[in-house]
């Protein structure tokens, strides 16, 4: 799994995040996606490898700019995660 996270400029309220969350929804099959308009970013959860083209494009359209992108791998936090 990979964590995106994806500063955004632009979104001032909740459907702002809506937006956004719709439109990589559209374009990618995506586990999680959740924006923060307070935050100014977007975190998405995925199976594979997103191009950042396309996602870049895809939050424009909405008219919203992309400011950065970065990617890490994702490793689910469960209740005993501390033993590792």
């Amino acid at each position: 799994m990979l964590q995106y996270t994806i500063v955004v400029e632009g979104m001032a309220c909740s459907m702002c995040e809506a937006h956004v969350n719709d439109a990589i929804r559209k374009a990618f099959p995506v586990k999680k996606v959740t924006s923060s308009h307070s935050k100014g970013q977007t975190q998405i959860l995925c199976e594979n490898r997103l191009d950042e083209d396309t996602l870049r494009g895809a939050i424009s359209a909405t008219g919203y700019q992309v400011l950065s992108i970065q990617s890490a791998p994702y490793e689910k936090k469960g209740l005993f995660s501390f033993r590792k």
